[in-house]
């Protein structure tokens, strides 16, 4: 490990991945917070989709979405998740693997709060992931729900938090000839110490 420094240094992972993410605010065109959300479905069939990353914890890495959703019912079926986020302007990226679990309470509250009116009012009005006839249909339920729910729309209960909390953080960047530097930090529970393992690119 003595060869961690520079922007591997530090003994905190979750510091670490704010770090990267602050830096990637500050290069990256769009979306510094995105991140490619692996899941499994009951056959455990794979699949994988883009969504926003909007806190990085103590312990822990928090997104939002509906309920309902595909993504929703992988998760709540495994119990665990895998991500990825990327960025090409620091050419670097982090892996994450842990376990799930739902944030519901006042934490999703206060985020839904945050959010654009529009925001809110698209929420309630999509159900995401089934079929839908037309994207006339979708406004016009957006309009109907504006002027029912008015200005200070609630969390609906079928909309909230997932909560991954690591037991794999993988720290990657780019290096010359293709000889990349990667550290992952590895942990058997959430609950154990980490420890860390410089890896062949």
């Amino acid at each position: 490990m003595s060869d961690r420094t520079g922007i591997f240094a530090g003994d905190n992972p979750f510091d670490l991945a704010r770090a990267w993410l602050a830096e990637a605010q500050e290069s990256e065109p769009n979306d510094p917070n995105a991140i490619a959300l692996s899941t499994v479905d009951i056959h455990g069939l794979p699949n994988a989709r883009m969504v926003l990353l909007k806190e990085i914890e103590d312990a822990s890495f928090v997104f939002y979405t509906n309920y309902g959703s595909a993504k929703a019912q992988e998760l709540d079926g495994a119990q665990k998740a895998a991500f990825v986020m990327h960025w090409k302007s620091l050419r670097r990226q982090i892996r994450v693997r842990g376990h799930v679990s739902k944030e519901s309470g006042p934490q999703a509250d206060e985020y839904f709060a945050s959010r654009s009116l529009k925001s809110r009012i698209g929420a309630w009005a999509s159900k995401q992931s089934q079929p839908l006839n037309s994207r006339a249909e979708l406004l016009a339920e957006s309009a109907k729900l504006s002027l029912k729910l008015g200005p200070a729309p609630k969390r609906p209960e079928f909309w909230g938090g997932y909560r991954i909390t690591p037991v794999e953080i993988e720290f990657w960047a780019d290096g010359a000839f293709r000889l990349h530097d990667r550290f992952r930090w590895t942990r058997p529970d959430p609950e154990a110490e980490w420890s860390v393992q410089r890896l062949n690119p």
